[in-house]
């Protein structure tokens, strides 16, 4: 005789019945990155890179091309928030302290000191040095900023021209982050359509398409990077520069995001929806947008978000050894090229701030890029 007892409901498997199996397959791979923490973690501080490249001008207390000889390296000013006064009693109130100066009698040079002594007082939403927002909306409208306009103000030091790092470092954020997603998204409309073709048609078309890739991840980054510097225009603007590297760097990365590609699509050319599809008189363009890439358009994004750290790291390598971009410009890149000289890190090591950003920044992209490689399969174990 047949047991009909049923089993506890807890027993059943939420993959296939209760809310596992009512999800779609964006929720559960939403879902399964929530439980990614490294991923969440790296996805806010990524969230935080973002928000300063899009208010750059409205964070930054300083014009970051503004050249203040008297304050050539300054060291960091830190921000407090409690100020005591001298009779025991305190207020919350932010200020920094101001700088003495000292003057080496062996050899003449001068250093800058914290003067606790000298209270420069904070104030947020001042109005400053005048900018755009976004680029398009004029104002001077800044988070934060010292009372007295004429006041020195560094929160990560200045450079060799007194310039506030703090305020390049923000706008640096504008262009390095904007150089890895533009190259990053025309490398993906490339590698998909060639790749896809590649895998999807195959035949001749498939063995040009793989010897060039071949042919190019082959080429020698650095001198090939040199030669196309050199074949720049001299009297190119900063703009068209960065055009022009943008377009550099996603001419060679688009071979590995096809190769990914290609093989996704070689893969779902046997499968049975595929070909039912077909046998249905669906055109090639349906077949492809409305049946094959959905099926992995989860592993694309995971592809392009961890090549956005390769983008970025290429800008940065091609302007710190001079063959990107070039200053007035400011990026990563540029950033780092006054901390060639061993000399002034010794005695301005806050010019390595740049270095830290891309190192936080390239960790991030490639912890979230680990976690939509694993929320991309919901099932996996």
């Amino acid at each position: 005789m047949v047991s009909t007892t049923e089993a506890p409901a807890g027993d059943i498997d939420p993959r296939i019945t209760g809310t596992a199996g009512t999800e779609s397959q964006w929720q559960l791979i939403r879902r399964r990155f929530s439980k990614h923490r490294l991923a969440v973690v790296s996805l806010w501080v990524l969230g935080m890179f973002a928000f300063v490249a899009l208010f750059a001008g409205f964070i930054s207390p300083n014009d970051p091309g503004d050249v203040k000889a008297r304050y050539t390296f300054a060291p960091p000013q830190g921000i407090n928030f409690i100020d005591r006064n001298d009779d025991g009693g305190w207020a919350i109130r932010p200020y920094v302290y101001g700088y003495d100066v000292e003057v080496n009698p062996a050899s003449l040079s001068r250093s800058f000191v914290i003067a606790e002594n000298k209270k420069i007082y904070l104030n947020f939403f001042v109005r400053s040095w005048d900018y755009k927002l976004f680029g398009l909306i004029p104002t001077d409208l800044h988070l934060i900023g010292p009372e007295r306009s004429r006041d020195p103000f560094y929160i990560l030091g200045a450079d060799r021209l007194g310039r506030d790092m703090f305020s390049r470092l923000a706008y640096g954020t504008q262009i390095s982050l904007s150089v890895g997603l533009v190259g990053v998204l025309m490398s993906l409309i490339l590698g998909v359509i060639i790749g896809g073709a590649a895998g999807y048609f195959g035949g001749w078309f498939d063995a040009v398409t793989q010897r060039v890739i071949e042919f190019l991840r082959s080429l020698p980054t650095i001198p090939l990077w040199m030669g196309l510097a050199a074949a720049m225009p001299s009297g190119w603007s900063p703009l068209q520069v960065y055009f022009a590297i943008t377009l550099i760097l996603s001419l060679l990365g688009w071979t590995e995001l096809a190769r990914v590609v290609r093989g996704r699509f070689l893969a779902l050319n046997g499968e049975d929806y595929v070909a039912a599809a077909r046998y249905d008189g669906c055109s090639h363009g349906r077949v492809i947008l409305r049946h094959m890439v959905p099926a992995f358009t989860s592993h694309i994004i995971t592809a392009a978000s961890l090549a956005v750290p390769g983008m970025i790291l290429a800008e940065t390598a091609l302007s710190f050894l001079g063959l990107g971009l070039q200053a007035p410009v400011i990026s990563w890149g540029v950033l780092l090229q006054e901390a060639q000289n061993i000399r002034t890190l010794a005695t301005a090591p806050w010019l390595l701030a740049p270095g830290a950003a891309i190192v936080i920044a390239v960790l991030a992209m490639n912890f979230v890029g680990d976690g939509l490689r694993d929320a991309a399969d919901p099932y996996a174990s």
